[in-house]
């Protein structure tokens, strides 16, 4: 009987183990700017945070600190799920609804809106050993000029 109960409880434990796993996107992403394609004259976004921990039920909240066109720092918020609605972000001079579509576990696709227009859209792919992510991004400044960045961040 105590063989059955060992048993029993380890295979509990394994099994919420796994449910809880660490999703890829999850933690705290730093940008690695010699590895980046950036344009210039643009947002860019030097830490972010995924975290889906704090709210529960499949929701989650990403933090960016970074610095605007100008220069000057910035920090921004979403929370939502990653079901390609629309969430508010705010924060973000550039955007002010975000949506996020999960496409597989180390994949996302993005769109970001401003007054009910695109003003960018992207791919996030976390690599497969998860040390660290590629963000594509191709997007319309607020000067009408046109861009695609390649931003790479690595995993703190």
């Amino acid at each position: 009987m105590k063989t059955k109960t060992i048993a029993l409880s380890l295979g509990l434990i394994l099994a919420a183990g796994a449910l809880y796993a660490a999703d890829p996107m999850e933690g705290t992403w730093k940008l690695n700017e010699s590895k980046s394609k950036l344009t210039r004259g643009i947002t860019k976004n030097t830490k972010v945070v995924y975290d889906s921990k704090r709210l529960g039920m499949g929701r989650w909240e990403i933090t960016t600190d970074g610095v605007d066109a100008d220069g000057k720092p910035i920090h921004a918020e979403w929370k939502g799920k990653f079901n390609g609605k629309d969430y508010e972000v705010t924060g973000d001079p550039t955007a002010d609804m975000r949506s996020y579509t999960k496409v597989n576990d180390q994949t996302l696709d993005m769109t970001a809106k401003k007054n009910g227009q695109v003003v960018a859209t992207g791919r996030i792919v976390v690599t497969a050993d998860g040390k660290s992510r590629v963000v594509t991004l191709n997007g319309t400044t607020a000067k009408g000029q046109k861009f695609t960045n390649t931003v790479v961040y690595d995993k703190e």
